[in-house]
């Protein structure tokens, strides 16, 4: 499969991934390898269009979990929910410019706000503790926001300097 079918597959999902990718002896569908918890780390470089040493670094920087599945001598084993966290972090990065410290503090804050959604979904909150979760909740959206302003603010000056150019460069053809 081309380099370029193999990224729009990443970018569409598991399902439009290869049909089979080689996992151990036996070939299997990438949602079927996933959904048991089976890709192999170079399978899901693949299908999310990166390599194997930048999944390693996310882990290290903790944008992916470290603690997969793994037997002693056996590869490490990433599952569905890996593959859309990761293929979301490349995302962020790519669509906002941002560094990995951004996207680090971004991916942390949901992760939060999936936590307390959990525990305000599928625990027993009082009414003080779903006013905390609320109260959290609202913290996470504004630091999230706040990251996504400064980047905003950050475009909207280059967007300014580069129409000052351009009007200087179109000053200057009109002058020619």
């Amino acid at each position: 499969m081309g380099a370029g079918r193999l990224l729009a597959a990443g970018r569409r999902g598991l399902a439009a991934a290869p049909r089979h990718l080689r996992h151990g002896d036996a070939r299997v569908s990438p949602a079927q390898a996933a959904a048991a918890g089976g890709l192999r780390i170079g399978e899901v470089a693949r299908l999310v269009g990166t390599t194997p040493r930048t999944i390693r670094y996310y882990e290290e920087l903790g944008l992916l979990a470290r603690d997969h599945p793994r037997e002693a001598g056996r590869h490490r084993l990433y599952g569905e929910q890996d593959v859309e966290r990761l293929r979301e972090a490349l995302r962020l990065k790519e669509l906002l410019g941002i560094s990995l410290e951004e996207l680090r503090e971004l991916v942390e804050a949901q992760d939060a706000r999936a936590a307390l959604r959990d525990e305000w979904h599928h625990g027993n909150p009082g009414a003080a503790r779903r006013r905390e979760i609320l109260d959290q909740s609202l913290g996470h959206v504004e630091r999230q926001l706040d990251l996504l302003a400064g980047r905003r603010a950050e475009i909207e000056r280059l967007e300014d300097e580069l129409r000052e150019r351009r009007e200087l460069i179109r000053a200057r053809l009109a002058d020619g």
